[in-house]
């Protein structure tokens, strides 16, 4: 990977206190019954971008009562949602983390420190399950065959695809992400890696998540997960130059 030869602007202050560094995108399709153990878990002085996609359940007015900032999507999809929350964000470094309690928002400080000291330009979090019925046979399968697919297309040997991640978020929005279905964090990395950032991956806890998933919980799922992201491998690298 080529080393960084730009660094980023830093966000201008609020007015209410020092900058803040940190905004977490945290996309939201009915998860009432998760928002609270998430929110309590995100780091003191970070901001939670609760980006709702459509929720009937409350979700928007749970966030609000807990401190989340809300931003609303009305696009379907786990992309829409993502960038959506991207493009809200103002802090100098943004992380994503699912809404379903399966993943800790608090694993994400040392990938913070990881990017702001410079010795990575993304970082993610590597899935190790922790419970029966975590990480189900057929999204581990999907999981297996896209990082197979991953190496061949750009040479990273990384294990897991998985949503907890941080990186730089002027850095983010120059990789011009277009997909908005659950081809997004694919994207994200394989851009990442054409523009040849430093992308690392780390341990986290995955735990079962609170409530059905809208993606992996079933084999019909998966599939479109997986033809979603292989679609993305198929693209052609993109332009030269986008380097953080």
């Amino acid at each position: 990977m080529r080393a960084v030869t730009t660094s980023p602007s830093s966000p201008e202050p609020p007015p209410d206190g020092p900058a803040r560094t940190v905004d977490v995108v945290l996309p939201c399709l009915d998860e009432a019954a998760a928002l609270p153990w998430v929110l309590r878990r995100i780091p003191p002085g970070w901001r939670a971008l609760v980006v709702d996609n459509g929720s009937t359940d409350d979700s928007d007015r749970v966030a609000r009562e807990l401190g989340a900032t809300v931003v609303r999507e009305a696009r379907r999809g786990f992309g829409a949602a993502c960038h959506a929350g991207l493009t809200a964000a103002t802090a100098e470094i943004v992380c994503f983390c699912d809404c379903d309690a399966s993943l800790d928002p608090s694993d994400l400080v040392p990938f913070v420190d990881e990017i702001r000291s410079g010795a990575s330009d993304l970082v993610l979090g590597r899935r190790r399950p922790r419970g029966r019925g975590a990480w189900p046979a057929h999204a581990r399968a999907g999981n297996a065959a896209l990082s197979l697919l991953l190496r061949r297309r750009t040479g990273l040997r990384l294990r897991d695809l998985g949503p907890l991640r941080a990186a730089r978020r002027e850095e983010l929005l120059a990789l011009d992400l277009t997909d908005r279905r659950s081809g997004y964090p694919l994207e994200m990395v394989v851009r990442a890696a054409d523009a040849g950032w430093r992308i690392t991956e780390h341990d986290v806890p995955y735990t079962p998540r609170t409530g059905a998933s809208k993606v992996t919980g079933t084999w019909r799922g998966t599939y479109q997960a997986v033809r979603d992201m292989s679609r993305v491998l198929q693209e052609p690298p993109a332009r030269e130059g986008v380097t953080p």
